[in-house]
């Protein structure tokens, strides 16, 4: 498949091969980001390590190893016969972290009430990259017959990790959307409409993808609205504060809405059907 685009006189074609190759790409880029941030804070991103990391002996050690880590998982995406391995460890390394100190955090030492949705919102951000690892692994071929051990076998279903958090977002846009609204470009009017139009729109495209409804086309408009979030409330976020402001999170956000663009978009292009749909269909 080749994909046009005109631009007055202009044509941009782009084959299916590259449009797989640049989601991947956003996935990549964002790893690589937080490598170096973890270098210049010296400590995990609260995302990827609970505050439990307060208590490691070594915690620049750990932190730069892990920057290390997550440097040359990003480079070994782009190698061939080399990424397909790499996003698969990467995903069950955060499942680990996520399962290992985010879950035994909110269940044993969370002073707050559990249901509160918005307790989740970094540790499902965790879940979200889990999922986006599974993805990018998936977009490699691969002979299925081949397939061994848990994470290849897990490496289908593990959209339902990222989807699961788009959905969950999406939840928290419309419970939580008056304290939301200055997110939203100061030029656009009706901040609580867009903000709720969001939230519904997340919910939406979660749930139909995960029930294998269209993926195709919900997944292209899911990877453009987070693609959009990018240059319309990421960047300009960014540019206005610098890089140690809130401990680098607000670019590290704008990496995490890169990451999981690229993750929507390598669903619409690679993922043909929901797994765990055809699982039940053929389940005699």
């Amino acid at each position: 498949m080749i994909v046009v685009f005109t631009f007055g006189c202009n044509e941009i074609r782009i084959t299916m091969q590259q449009l797989i190759y640049i989601g991947r790409t956003f996935y990549a880029l964002a790893l690589i980001v937080y490598g170096f941030q973890q270098f210049y804070f010296g400590t995990f991103r609260d995302v990827f390590f609970s505050v439990y990391q307060d208590h490691l002996p070594m915690l620049s050690l750990f932190a730069y190893a892990f920057g290390i880590y997550l440097i040359a998982t990003g480079i070994l995406i782009f190698i061939p016969g080399k990424g397909r391995q790499a996003s698969l460890f990467l995903a069950g390394v955060w499942l680990a972290l996520f399962f290992g100190t985010h879950i035994t955090y909110e269940l044993l030492s969370q002073p707050n009430k559990l249901y509160h949705l918005g307790l989740w919102a970094t540790p499902l951000k965790e879940l979200a990259l889990a999922g986006g690892a599974f993805v990018v692994a998936f977009s490699f071929e691969s002979d299925p017959s081949a397939e061994k051990g848990f994470l290849a076998k897990l490496m289908p279903y593990g959209n339902l990790f990222f989807l699961y958090t788009i959905t969950s977002y999406g939840i928290s846009h419309v419970i939580y959307a008056p304290y939301m609204v200055d997110i939203v470009p100061a030029g656009m009017a009706n901040h609580l409409f867009w903000v709720n139009l969001t939230g519904i729109a997340m919910i939406s495209a979660g749930v139909t993808i995960i029930l294998g409804i269209r993926i195709r086309i919900i997944a292209l408009f899911l990877f453009l609205m987070i693609f959009l979030w990018v240059w319309l409330v990421h960047v300009p976020g960014t540019l206005a504060h610098p890089i140690a402001a809130n401990r680098g999170n607000l670019l590290a956000s704008t990496f995490d809405a890169l990451a999981f663009s690229g993750t929507a978009l390598l669903i619409a292009l690679t993922m043909k059907r929901q797994q765990w749909v055809e699982d039940i269909e053929n389940w005699k």
